[in-house]
């Protein structure tokens, strides 16, 4: 499959830390050839580790993954804008090219005040919501 069959699709969170990471790792994933996924922050701050961690435990690889700023993206077209946190969504730039951007907020898996032990069992939680999203969603938009 040449990459103007694929799908293109480009997540956006916050930090690019957790969520979106976890849906970048996912749609490629589950979307196999058919897809080309990105991911990018409002203000990266670095892939969390524990979503590198949580997300290796189902087989699914984001070690290699980078956090980038979404300005990087502006000139590229995609035929999906997925942001998954409501701050992404008031500060997402427009994408021109863009066919369609959905918003699907999941909560953010980061609470400094908790264990590790803690939160491993929150980006667990998170990781599985945002497979059964990225599963309908890739249903929907790969019909």
């Amino acid at each position: 499959m040449t990459s103007a069959d694929q799908f293109r699709i480009l997540v956006i969170c916050t930090g690019n830390r957790a969520r979106s990471q976890m849906a970048h790792g996912w749609l490629r994933q589950l979307g196999g050839d058919r897809v080309v996924v990105s991911s990018a922050g409002i203000e990266p701050k670095g892939v969390h580790p524990i979503a590198i961690r949580v997300m290796n435990e189902v087989g699914v690889d984001i070690s290699n993954h980078t956090s980038d700023h979404v300005d990087r993206y502006l000139e590229d077209d995609f035929e999906l804008v997925l942001t998954v946190c409501d701050s992404a969504k008031e500060s997402c730039p427009v994408f021109p090219g863009s066919a369609r951007t959905i918003h699907r907020a999941f909560e953010d898996p980061d609470y400094p005040e908790m264990s590790e032990e803690e939160l491993t069992a929150v980006f667990r939680s998170i990781r599985d919501e945002i497979e059964c999203y990225a599963r309908a969603l890739l249903e929907e938009v790969l019909e």
